[in-house]
């Protein structure tokens, strides 16, 4: 799948999905626009692009409207264009209801995986309208599986409300020529739990319960990523992809 000529903004591309992701769009002759937090690790990914084609880093917090805007704004500015946006930014800061610290929870993480990506697509939906292009959300089977973590019910909450909002988006956007999708992986090899600082779970807690006793790599994901944001998935829109190892028909 060629993607030359292409520009693709990835949020959240400093590491595990959203890092695997930037350096396959690269690989496939894509202009890459990387923004996350951590400029370090977005370099090291970037040094990687580089193998294929040289990203535009951007180092920004899309959680603070005025760095959102400026990212969608530098990417355009540089490019002239913008065909792909993929929201990959994600958290998890846990809570629980008699803990007492379910707000504050709440609160994080709901500003991170889902109110900065309502944000960002309103951003880049003008610019998206010129070039026909497409939106992958990046949701997880947590948005439809029984809540095993109590404590990460922020988290689940989060993650159903990009499902919806996805399916919302692709409606809104369909008459202007967009295509909406999200994708929704089961346990991956990523840094997300290490991450969180969190103690009460690990993700292969979550891995056990896959039918295939396994966790997904990065690639994989990235794999589907590029496929949904190809021609090849032009009649697709509203969808929730699953990549979950089986996880979903057990939990």
């Amino acid at each position: 799948m060629s993607f030359s000529g292409k520009v693709v903004v990835i949020i959240g591309a400093s590491s595990g999905i959203g890092a695997a992701t930037a350096i396959l769009f690269s690989k496939e002759g894509a202009d890459v626009v990387m923004v996350a937090r951590n400029e370090a690790k977005l370099n090291d990914v970037g040094n990687q692009c580089k193998k294929y084609k040289r990203p535009l880093i951007i180092k920004a917090d899309i959680t603070k409207d005025n760095e959102a805007k400026s990212a969608i704004a530098a990417a355009v500015e540089k490019f002239k264009r913008l065909d792909v946006l993929v929201n990959n930014a994600g958290i998890i800061h846990e809570g629980t209801i008699l803990d007492g610290n379910i707000l504050q929870a709440y609160d994080v993480v709901m500003n991170t995986n889902l109110r900065a990506l309502v944000h960002l697509t309103s951003l880049a939906a003008p610019h998206l309208i010129k070039t026909k292009g497409c939106i992958v959300n990046i949701s997880s089977i947590t948005a439809s599986s029984s809540p095993i973590v109590p404590s990460l019910v922020p988290y689940y909450v989060s993650k159903a409300g990009l499902n919806h909002f996805t399916r919302c988006a692709a409606l809104e956007l369909a008459p202007h020529g967009i295509r909406v999708n999200s994708v929704s992986p089961g346990p991956v090899k990523t840094e997300i739990v290490e991450n969180s600082g969190n103690a009460s779970f690990t993700l292969k807690d979550f891995m056990a319960y896959t039918p295939f006793k396994r966790m997904s790599e990065p690639e994989e994901i990235a794999d589907l990523i590029l496929f949904l944001s190809s021609d090849k998935a032009r009649s697709i829109t509203g969808s929730d992809y699953v990549i979950d190892n089986g996880y979903l028909l057990v939990k």
